[in-house]
C-alpha cells in the first residue's frame, strides 16, 4: 500500500490566493454585483449608458405622430415663454438676493432665528411671513431657499419658507375667493398657512440629528467675513431694497378685483426704480469693493447651479403636460376626467398633477376655473391649489440637487399627502 505525501509546496499551491480568487470568479453570485459596481464606477461607462438611452429614445419614439410632435413643440414653446416672462424679472433678481443672503447676512443671526435650535414659533413665523411678503412662484423661490439654507437656516424653517413663498400669495388667495368662491379661498388660505408650519416641523423632526450636525459644522457653509461696522440696519435696508425690486417688478394686476392693488400695479416700474436707487446708494456707500465682488460671484454660482436644472425641468414639463389649453403628451381631458369625484383617488391625482405642473404666479386661478367648469370636484380643486403653486417638476429637480433624493421625496410626500387629506375633508364638508 502506497501513501501519498503532501509537500509544503503542494499545500501552498492548493491554498494560494490565486486559486481562491479563481474559485470566486467562477461563482456568478460573487462577482455579479461587483462587476456592475465596477462598470458604473467609471465615468466613461456612465456616459456610454446615457448615450445608449438617448439613442433608444430617438430610435423608437414615433416623432411624426401628431401628439408627440405637438408635445415636442409645446416643450420649447413653454421654455420660450418661461424665458421671456420669468428669467429676467423673476429669477435674475432672486439670484442676486440669494447671493446677498450668502455674502451680506451674518451667519450666526440666520442660525439664531432660523436654525434647528431656534424657538419654533419664531423660526416658522419668520419663514412663513417672509414667504408671504415675497409672493413668488415655485421656481423663483428656489434661489432664496438655497441661499438661506446654505447660510445656516434649519431644514424645517427653510422648507417652511420654500412652501410658503409660492403657496401663501395674498393676491392669489383674494382672487381665488373672488373667482372660485369665498369658501375655496378661505380653505386655501387656512390650508397653506397650516401646511407651511406642519411640513417644516415634520421635516425637522425626521432629519433633526442630521440637520444639527450640518448647522454646527461651519466648514460646510460658504461663509464670508461680515462687516460688523456696517450695522444690521444698513444690511436690512439693502436687502429690503432688493426684495422690493423683485416684488414690484412682478406685481400682477387683480383685474379690477382690488382697486388699490391695481393702482400699485400701474406704478410698479416707478416703485421698483426707487428701490433700485436705494440699492445703488447702499452698495456705493456701505459696502466694500471686495464684498460687491463676492456678491456677484455668489450670484453667478447660484445661476450656474440652478438654471440648467430649471430649463431641463421646464422642457420635460412642457413635453408631458404643456401649457394650459395646449396639447401635449398627456391630454388635459384625462386629468379632468380623473378628478370629477371626491374620492381618495381623485384627490391624490389632483395633488400629484399639481406637484408636477408648473403654475406661474396667479395662473392657477383661471386654470382652476376652467377645470371646475369641466367637472372637477371641489375637493380635488383645493388639493391642486395647495400642492400646485408650491411644487413643479422644474423645482423638484433643483430641490433634489440641494437636499438629496431622500429629503426631497419626504417633502413631496408630505405636500401630496396633506393636500389629498385636505381635499377629502373639504369636499365632504361642502357636499
Amino acid at each position: 500500500m502506497s501513501t501519498h505525501t503532501v509537500t509544503p509546496t503542494q499545500q501552498a499551491d492548493n491554498s494560494s490566493p490565486l486559486r481562491d480568487s479563481g474559485a470566486r470568479r467562477q461563482s456568478p453570485k460573487a462577482h455579479g454585483p461587483g462587476l456592475v459596481r465596477r462598470f458604473w464606477g467609471e465615468k466613461t461607462n456612465r456616459l456610454l449608458t446615457l448615450m445608449a438611452g438617448v439613442f433608444l429614445v430617438v430610435f423608437f419614439v414615433p416623432w411624426s405622430a401628431p401628439r408627440v410632435s405637438a408635445a415636442v413643440n409645446e416643450a420649447f414653446f413653454m421654455l420660450g415663454e418661461y424665458a421671456r416672462e420669468h428669467v429676467l424679472l423673476c429669477l435674475v433678481p432672486a439670484f442676486f438676493i440669494a447671493g446677498a443672503i450668502t455674502v451680506f447676512l451674518n451667519q450666526q443671526a440666520v442660525i439664531k432665528y432660523l436654525g434647528p435650535a431656534a424657538p419654533k414659533l419664531v423660526a416658522y413665523s419668520v419663514a412663513s411671513v417672509s414667504g408671504t411678503i415675497l409672493a413668488v412662484c415655485s421656481c423663483t423661490v428656489l434661489p432664496l431657499f438655497k441661499g438661506i439654507y446654505k447660510k445656516g437656516a434649519g431644514l424645517g424653517p427653510a422648507v417652511s419658507f420654500l412652501y410658503s413663498g409660492p403657496a401663501i400669495n395674498v393676491l392669489a388667495i383674494i382672487l381665488t375667493a373672488k373667482v372660485l368662491g369665498v369658501q375655496l379661498g378661505v380653505a386655501r388660505a387656512v390650508g397653506a398657512i397650516v401646511f407651511a408650519f406642519v411640513i417644516g416641523l415634520v421635516m425637522q423632526l425626521i432629519f433633526l440629528k442630521e440637520d444639527r450636525e450640518r448647522t454646527t459644522n461651519a466648514a460646510m457653509f460658504e461663509s464670508f467675513d461680515d462687516d460688523e461696522s456696517r450695522g444690521i440696519g444698513k444690511t436690512v435696508i439693502s436687502m429690503a431694497s432688493m426684495i422690493g425690486i423683485l416684488v414690484f417688478l412682478n406685481w400682477a394686476p387683480s383685474g379690477g378685483s382690488v382697486g388699490w392693488w391695481d393702482i400699485l400695479y400701474q406704478w410698479r416700474w416707478a416703485i421698483a426704480a426707487i428701490f433700485g436707487v436705494i440699492l445703488v446708494y447702499a452698495l456705493v456707500r456701505w459696502f466694500t469693493k471686495s464684498e460687491v465682488t463676492d456678491w456677484v460671484k455668489a450670484t453667478r454660482d447660484f445661476s450656474v447651479q440652478i438654471l440648467p436644472l430649471l430649463f431641463g425641468g421646464v422642457l420635460v414639463a412642457g413635453f408631458l403636460l404643456g401649457r394650459p389649453g395646449h396639447m401635449a403628451l398627456i391630454p388635459e381631458s384625462w386629468i379632468a376626467s380623473l378628478v370629477g369625484t371626491n374620492s381618495v383617488g381623485s384627490n391624490l391625482m389632483a395633488s400629484v398633477a399639481g406637484a408636477l405642473m408648473y403654475f406661474a404666479t396667479l395662473t392657477e386661478v383661471p386654470i382652476m376655473q376652467g377645470l371646475l367648469g369641466a367637472g372637477m370636484n371641489q375637493g380635488p380643486a383645493l388639493a391642486l391649489l395647495l400642492a400646485g403653486p408650491s411644487l413643479s417638476l422644474p423645482s423638484l429637480m433643483v430641490i433634489g440637487g440641494e437636499l438629496g433624493a431622500k429629503k426631497t421625496l419626504v417633502y413631496v410626500g408630505l405636500v401630496v399627502a396633506l393636500s389629498t387629506a385636505a381635499g377629502m375633508v373639504y369636499g365632504n364638508l361642502i357636499a
